[in-house]
């Protein structure tokens, strides 16, 4: 095996791969003369002057390690407040850079959400709303726009995109999601002993304690990638060959359930971890949907028990996301690429993990819409800065694109960070929104506007909060009289440039579109190009 096949990741671990009985891949198979020829080399090949078909940019650029994990809950993170989770190496980031307190996903699900991370755009403008809908490859990304700026932008790990194009303008990409790349793509995926817990169902409640999670095998090989890459970019810099500045994307699985952690892990959290601080019984007095999907999930009346391991695992699984994160770093360092490097933590949205009787994501309790954003940057930004304004993940792709030095996205709605974090404008809008749509007729979206956040539902009674005065959002006051204006004042910007009708109308549409889609691949059987193979004996449960 040569060097280029090495750094492709044609082969990962022989060892590991040879006891699984199948070559476990960094990237897509070999699929053509054309593909192999753009895999051959190694990952600092496309970076040397001589061979990169970028056009040559100055060397002060910065790199980029934007890191994405999936479902953390910023609340259980060391640096954000949580007096029992180990996360030293976030912890260290956020010490050394800026922590965002009030930050914003665009969806409380993951496709839409991600999705329009990358594009800058609103899921009802990427036309994007649920796990099975895909972007067009024709609006420009984050990606995009950093090839456009001179850099060769790698992804390794999960984007979860839907449909043909698993790049969105990432010139490689090292390892693919586990999920089929097409809806309706065969195989499907197996969980094994845990089928069924990685979505919102209860059985995820009651399959829950010690074992392995198969997405932190799936993490562990993008980490693994993730050292390589940067290993060979020090082997270049050590060796002397001039290289441009890197663009490397990281995609977490974790902290995602299944709720279930490895057993040194578990039992380092188990009995410490705290119970919910507020979890709202069952009855009447909920909100119409919460109450709706509280039945429809299963989860009108969990046990102590469940609650305790499902969190236990939680705040497990945030621990080895930590670790890794903590490896990548100690690469970077290692091999000398960390003094103009841009380094970002942010996931997709939360997790609810029992606060209000909910579990996953799919609302708008802080909880669930809130993300962790951690940006460090050594001697452009300034340490150990915390940041109360709202912001949104909108605003990361346009601060990374203007730290890059590359062209804004034209349709973006993101607002470049630098100069609020910076002290040079005090001209900052505390606005973000979030939206939530489905095929089951859920038509929802969030705005925050300063202290006040409305959610509105449509076809229901909205819900409005002052997170100033109350930031655990147990006091719905749509109804107060004296929130009257403000109440209006929100209804108006949620629905500025939004339809809801329009965007059901869509949403039905695009179903009909897919029933098409999903028949044509369990037909057709498309390759799948960029997908990481997940194995039933990778989930597992010790004691069920």
């Amino acid at each position: 095996m040569n060097l280029g096949d090495r750094a492709r990741g044609v082969i990962v671990g022989a060892a590991v791969g040879d006891a699984l009985g199948m070559p476990l891949e960094f990237g897509p198979p070999r699929r053509g003369a054309q593909r192999n020829r753009l895999r051959e080399g190694n990952p600092a090949q496309h970076l040397t002057k001589e061979n990169n078909p970028m056009p040559y940019m100055p060397d002060d650029r910065p790199n980029l390690l934007y890191i994405h994990s999936d479902q953390h809950n910023p609340f259980v993170t060391g640096c954000y407040g949580d007096p029992v989770v180990q996360t030293p190496n976030l912890d260290r980031l956020a010490a050394r850079g800026v922590l965002f307190e009030n930050a914003y996903c665009p969806s409380p699900i993951c496709v839409p959400s991600r999705m329009s991370m990358l594009t800058g755009r609103h899921p009802y403008e990427n036309d994007c709303w649920t796990n099975d809908h895909s972007l067009d490859s024709g609006i420009p990304t984050l990606a995009h726009a950093m090839g456009a700026a001179g850099y060769w932008p790698v992804l390794i790990g999960r984007m979860h995109s839907r449909g043909p194009d698993q790049l969105h303008g990432y010139a490689e990409r090292l390892v693919g999601d586990h999920s089929a790349n097409y809806i309706g793509g065969t195989p499907g995926v197996d969980h094994g002993m845990l089928t069924g817990t990685q979505g919102p169902a209860r059985i995820s409640l009651q399959l829950s304690g010690i074992g392995q999670n198969a997405y932190e095998v799936h993490d562990e090989y993008t980490t693994a990638a993730a050292i390589y890459y940067l290993n060979q970019l020090g082997i270049a810099r050590r060796s002397n060959v001039p290289t441009e500045p890197f663009s490397l994307s990281i995609g977490f699985m974790l902290p995602h359930q299944p709720f279930v952690a490895r057993r040194k892990d578990y039992e380092r959290y188990e009995g410490r971890v705290p119970p919910p601080d507020h979890p709202e019984p069952w009855g009447d007095h909920l909100h119409p949907y919460h109450r709706w999907w509280r039945e429809r999930c299963g989860i009108t009346d969990v046990t102590d028990e469940e609650v305790m391991r499902c969190r236990t695992a939680y705040w497990a699984l945030v621990d080895r996301v930590d670790a890794m994160v903590g490896e990548i770093l100690e690469a970077l360092e290692r091999n000398g690429l960390a003094e103009n490097t841009l380094i970002v933590y942010s996931s997709d949205h939360g997790e609810q993990v029992g606060e209000h009787g909910l579990w996953w994501k799919q609302t708008f309790y802080e909880e669930a819409v809130r993300v962790p954003m951690i940006l460090c940057w050594p001697g452009h930004l300034p340490e150990g800065l915390r940041c109360n304004r709202v912001v949104s993940a909108l605003d990361l792709n346009a601060t990374i694109l203007d730290a890059l030095g590359a062209p804004a996205l034209p349709a973006s709605h993101g607002r470049s960070l630098l100069p609020l974090i910076r002290g040079e404008t005090n001209d900052w809008y505390d606005i973000a929104f979030s939206e939530y749509c489905t095929d089951e007729g859920c038509i929802h979206r969030m705005v925050r506007r300063g202290d006040w956040k409305l959610n509105y539902y449509h076809g229901q009674p909205p819900q409005l909060f002052n997170l100033r005065e109350d930031p655990t959002e147990m006091h719905d006051r749509a109804a107060d009289p004296g929130c009257q204006a403000i109440r209006e004042e929100l209804t108006a910007l949620v629905l500025d440039g939004w339809n809801p009708d329009a965007v059901w109308k869509r949403i039905q549409e695009k179903r009909a579109d897919g029933e098409i889609l999903h028949a044509w691949a369990r037909r057709v059987k498309p390759p799948e190009t960029y997908r990481w193979p997940l194995r039933p004996e990778m989930d597992y449960l010790e004691q069920v």
